[in-house]
This record gives structure tokens, sequence and C-alpha cells, in this order.
């Protein structure tokens, strides 16, 4: 898919479809309801198929890896160079006419509507088609996200005689709780990739990332923290969604901004915090419909996700790992 809706990415690229769940994050899994459960094109599961995407799907990023990308750095505008304005033969930003736009490179998420380290036979060659094509498209950044960070190193091409992988390459893991925190944190950091990253979405509870500490080879330690490059951190959407308190939010924002990590808030979900809701402790009636309680001063109104939107505390965060062209 060109020009992802996704907030972290430029593109989307699948190249096979299903998946199988195996945390509280994957509980009301939105390729599921899409894939499965409404256009009924794959069975989601252990037991269900994983379908491959077409060839001309797979042509999409040899296509963007021709292009040429450009990032404004006044409004944040991202595109081809030929979505651009020619002022006075000048190269301008088509949203705000600043001249002069930086050279950029693009950034794919890598199968949205499945998880590229699932342990399955049938995914084994063409995962290996996956690797050649990134190969063969060293303009894009590549951005794999799993829940099974276990399996990278082992599912790899570059894994003998040492896994060494491209530098195009950025390997995230999920992280919804802290349970799960834990468990894939430490696998994320033992892969070699340019860049590490941590997608918190759906938040369900408050997380720690920069409590942990890991044993280097010498003897000392060091946190986990100082290896992660970007966090990523959004609430549930779809009709079962779950609330994000912002108060976690707000945690792993300060978490991030005291180690220095880059942190992108795509968006609240479904529910939007009403903050400050004692005044409604004497006016129950006034309380908005679809609305829970998530503490004494807090409580959460279903509006759905774009009338939600992104802000924290009255602004955007787009933090973004820096990456050289």
């Amino acid at each position: 898919m060109k020009k992802s809706e996704i907030e972290w990415t430029d593109h989307t690229f699948n190249p096979w479809i299903g998946c199988t769940k195996v945390s509280p994050g994957c509980q009301h899994c939105y390729a599921e309801t899409l894939m499965d459960k409404r256009f009924g094109r794959v069975k989601w599961g252990p037991h269900g198929e994983r379908i491959r995407t077409s060839a001309v799907n797979w042509l999409s990023p040899l296509s963007w890896n021709r292009d040429s990308w450009i990032e404004c750095p006044s409004c944040g505008w991202r595109g081809s160079v030929h979505d651009a304005k020619a002022l006075d033969g000048i190269t301008a930003c088509p949203v705000c006419d600043r001249a002069h736009p930086d050279t950029a490179r693009q950034r794919v998420f890598c199968a949205s509507l499945s998880d590229v380290f699932e342990d399955r036979p049938e995914l084994i060659p063409w995962r290996t088609d996956l690797f050649k094509l990134i190969l063969a498209t060293q303009n894009l950044d590549w951005l794999l996200l799993t829940k099974r960070p276990e399996n990278v190193i082992g599912m790899t091409i570059w894994s003998a005689p040492r896994c060494i992988l491209p530098a195009n390459v950025w390997i995230g893991t999920s992280v919804e709780n802290q349970e799960q925190a834990d468990k894939r944190i430490p696998e994320l950091l033992n892969i070699p990739a340019a860049v590490r990253f941590l997608s918190v979405e759906p938040l369900l509870e408050p997380v720690s990332i920069a409590e942990y500490y890991r044993e280097e080879g010498n003897g000392t330690y060091s946190l986990w923290s100082d290896y992660i490059d970007w966090v990523i951190v959004g609430g549930e959407s779809g009709p079962d969604a779950r609330p994000m308190h912002p108060e976690w939010v707000r945690s792993i924002q300060g978490q991030c901004q005291m180690k220095e990590i880059p942190f992108l808030f795509k968006q609240w979900g479904e529910w939007k915090p009403i903050e400050n809701a004692n005044r409604y402790a004497f006016n129950p009636d006034k309380l908005p419909d679809t609305t829970v309680t998530m503490d004494e001063n807090t409580l959460a109104q279903k509006v759905g996700k774009h009338a939600a939107g992104r802000l924290l505390d009255g602004q955007e965060w787009n933090g973004y790992p820096e990456r050289t062209p």
C-alpha cells in the first residue's frame, strides 16, 4: 500500500496474510477482524491457512525503491519528489511551500496482516523471498514488527556464520503490558539490527522500559533502554477496544525523554480520556454516554479513533530515530 495511513510509516507491504494470537494485545486483532471475519480471505489461528499476496503486490517495493523521497523540516510532510511543488524552478513542500525539502529514506512497515517470524514451514521459502526483496531495495528502510523476537536470528538468511542484518532492516517488537515487556525486550536487544524499536500498542497497563538491566560480555551491566532506538505508543481501535489511561502514556514518554529515545504517540484509539473528572462527582447525569471510569479522577469516553485524535497534553509527539539517507 503506497502512502500508508499508519502514522509512523510511508508504505505498508504485506507479503502474506494470516497469523496466530499469542498474547493479550492480540485479543481484538484488527487483521483477523478484517481478513478472517469480515472478508473471509484466511482462517486465523494455528490451524488456519496463510495466503501469499499477489506477484503484482510483490513488485510494489521495487517501484518505491526507484522513487526519490523528500521530507519537509517545517511541517513534516513526506512524499515523492514528484508530488512536490515547483516554485520559480525550486522544489518546495506542497503543504507549506517551504523551499528545498530534505532528502529522506522511505519507511516500509512489513506485515501488518501477519508476523514475518511466525514458525510455520510454508513460510520458510516466502521469508527467503522477502529477504531477497529487502536486499534488492536498499533505498527503503524495512520495519519488521514482530511478537516473536526470539525467532528473528534463527529465521533470517543472514544467520550464519553470525547474524548481521542489513542496515536497511529495523526490528521492532510489540509490548502491550509489563509481562510482554519483560519477555520480548531482552530478545529484541539480542538482535543486531541498525534500529530496534518498540510498538507499545495497544497499551493495556503501565509499562516500564527503563528500569531493567542486561549483563554485558565484560561483566558490566547496562540499561535496556540504552539499546532501544525508538518507542511508539498507541491505544486500541475497533469496536471492542480497551481504553488507555493518559498516565500510562505520560510515564513512557517521560522514560523516553530521560533516556533521549525518540517517542511517537500514534493515537488514543477509540477512547478519549477525560481528566479532572471529579467535576462530574455531583452531576453524574451530565456524564457523556459510553463513558467508563479509569480511576477517581479519570474517565474515558468512546468517541472513535479520529475524534479521539493523537494529542498528548496538547501536542503531537512525532519522534523518529535518526537515519542518514
